[in-house]
């Protein structure tokens, strides 16, 4: 080895340790790894930045978008809103759910459809009592594995099509992936449809401070426009379609008020009603039955015309000079530029007009108004944000245009009238530009973390490509593994990516080992493609830790579960993915062809 070869390879094994240790977040790392490959030589200073520029960055990052504004158009609820009241027990959630965000991640990144799918599982775990332990896993490990099946779904397709492109000149395509992942997910789907008895039944969910928000019980007023054509003709159906999440405490009509209407009052356009329930429910509900509130169509202060409404929740402080007075008498909106949208006072229920509502000291509100007017305005009224969330009442929905969208950018790829960087760029930039998604939830929708881990590892892993270390490397793979049949060196490939990607993450598994993959089909005369394959497939089925893939991440506290319940499930399923998938790579791609 040379000089320059020990040094790229110190450095990607020291990089690899502190990804192991667990002492420092995931990105730094990367950053200081980048910074030292700079200085140690191995990465050239006019090539350190080019990981920020590239296509594997911009593709993931559009991706996330193009998720976030799928997950707000409101659709895959609307589809499966027919089916939730059959659902009643684990024996059919778990189908169904698994079976939804599997199919979801195919065309969208699987982060973003299991964060589409989560709060529909909660929610129906809540109703039928069943133990969110028993469905969130299972929807982790079937996002994961429906993200096999196409280039976007998961960024190890992403990475290892990147590798292919700059070794041989041509990328994998969006459904080169497809013959293999769609097997592997099938067979994971009936998998985790029975195993997940394996899981704890009675493990508390972990409570996060924005759960504890959640839970929070708003009372917001909502009229039935002049040209109102709601589905809920009858107080009683908006009961029904609130699934007990959303109550109506009042009724305004012609002046007067009626507290708790009898269900079956019938609705008329102009009636204005008090609903109470959590956000997430009145938000749903509003949008399902046409309902507008009462003052978010008021024009709120803006100093620029391309600032943005927003939706701020606060506590009222004890000096608040909201105490004791009501959003009509203080005229918020004339005065101060915001509206007054929903209210939250534990221990009362408020069954007045909201306007004329006296305010109390530790009462949660939600305002409406400008992004530049808002901060003010909170400061003067003395009320205190709280942790910032994404926040939603009523909106508009566009449910079509965000999957028109995202069809037409898989069409584009899949009849290659663009790269797929170009196609899901500009499907980010008309989610944004036809109102799927505003532009500061873009900004939200963006993993920083993860972009910068992609932008300052890529250059790092070429550093083993540049210096001829992958091929020193695969020599050794050769020489170890020569005698043996290919099918062996393919499973172990896969063996080794899916046992890093948990440790490591799988953006610097797959920038590590597929250049050696390649490397070591071409010693042997194998075709490359195979090995490849497999990494992507090793690198992308991380089921044995909660820390290597942010889906195992984001189920965790929600589902109570501990670090040695990954391996209860991922375990047995990591092993039938490894005998099935290499037999399946093989006979997809033929290792002599």
């Amino acid at each position: 080895m040379t000089y320059q070869q020990v040094l790229a390879f110190g450095l990607v094994v020291v990089t690899i340790g502190c990804f192991v240790w667990g002492r420092f977040r995931y990105d730094v790392v990367a950053l200081a790894a980048l910074m030292a490959g700079v200085v140690l030589g191995v990465v050239p200073a006019k090539k350190a930045f080019d990981g920020f520029s590239n296509d594997v960055v911009v593709i993931i990052g559009s991706a996330l978008v193009v998720s976030a504004g799928f997950a707000r158009s409101g659709l895959i609820e609307a589809l499966l809103r027919p089916i939730a009241p059959r659902l009643k027990s684990a024996a059919s959630q778990v189908p169904v759910f698994v079976g939804a965000v599997t199919l979801l991640s195919m065309a969208t990144k699987n982060v973003g459809a299991l964060a589409i799918m989560m709060p529909i599982a909660l929610q129906t775990a809540r109703r039928t009592d069943t133990p969110p332990s028993r469905l969130l896993m299972p929807m982790a490990f079937g996002s994961l594995l429906g993200g096999l099946v196409t280039l976007v779904g998961t960024s190890p397709n992403i990475i290892v099509s990147e590798v292919r492109q700059n070794l041989f000149g041509a990328p994998f395509g969006m459904f080169d992936f497809a013959p293999v992942g769609l097997a592997l997910a099938a067979m994971g789907m009936v998998f985790l449809c029975f195993a997940y008895r394996l899981l704890p039944r009675s493990r508390p969910p972990g409570e996060t401070l924005e759960a504890a928000l959640e839970a929070n019980t708003y009372v917001t007023e909502v009229r039935a426009p002049d040209d109102w054509t709601g589905p809920y003709r009858r107080i009683g159906d908006l009961h029904k379609a609130g699934e007990g999440d959303v109550a109506v405490i009042a009724l305004l009509r012609d002046g007067k008020r009626r507290s708790r209407p009898h269900p079956n009052t019938h609705l008329q356009a102009g009636d204005v009603l008090l609903l109470e329930g959590a956000q997430q429910a009145l938000d749903g509900l509003i949008s399902r039955a046409k309902l507008k509130l009462t003052r978010s169509d008021r024009p709120v202060a803006m100093e620029e015309p391309t600032e943005e409404v927003l939706l701020v929740e606060g506590v009222v402080a004890p000096d608040s000079m909201l105490g004791g007075e009501s959003a009509q008498r203080l005229d918020l909106h004339g005065k101060h530029g915001v509206n007054l949208l929903a209210v939250s006072r534990s221990g009362y229920r408020l069954n007045q007009a909201l306007n004329t509502v006296r305010l109390r000291p530790g009462d949660i509100v939600l305002l409406q108004g400008g992004e530049r007017t808002m901060p003010g305005a909170l400061k003067t009224l003395g009320v205190l944000p709280l942790v910032e969330r994404d926040v939603r009442l009523g909106g508009l929905r566009r449910a079509f245009a965000p999957l028109a969208i995202l069809t037409t950018a898989m069409l584009l790829v899949a009849f290659h009238v663009a790269p797929v960087s170009i196609a899901f760029f500009g499907a980010a930039v008309a989610m944004v530009a036809f109102g799927g998604l505003r532009m500061r939830a873009a900004y939200s929708a963006l993993d920083g973390p993860v972009l910068v881990l992609m932008g300052a590892l890529i250059p790092v892993g070429e550093a083993i490509h540049a210096t001829g270390g992958a091929e020193v490397a695969a020599a050794f793979l050769s020489q170890i593994l020569g005698p043996a049949p290919p099918l062996l060196g393919l499973g172990l490939l896969m063996l080794l990516s899916m046992l890093s990607a948990p440790f490591m993450h799988n953006a610097p598994t797959v920038l590590v080992f597929a250049p050696i993959a390649a490397g070591f089909a071409r010693h042997q005369g194998l075709n490359p493609d195979a090995f490849l394959m497999a990494v992507a497939v090793g690198a992308g089925c991380d089921f044995l830790t909660p820390i290597g893939h942010q889906c195992n991440t984001l189920v965790m506290g929600p589902g109570g579960y501990r670090f040695w319940d990954y391996p209860r499930l991922g375990a047995p399923l990591s092993l039938l993915v490894l005998v099935v998938g290499t037999l399946l790579i093989s006979m997809v791609w033929p290792l002599r062809g």
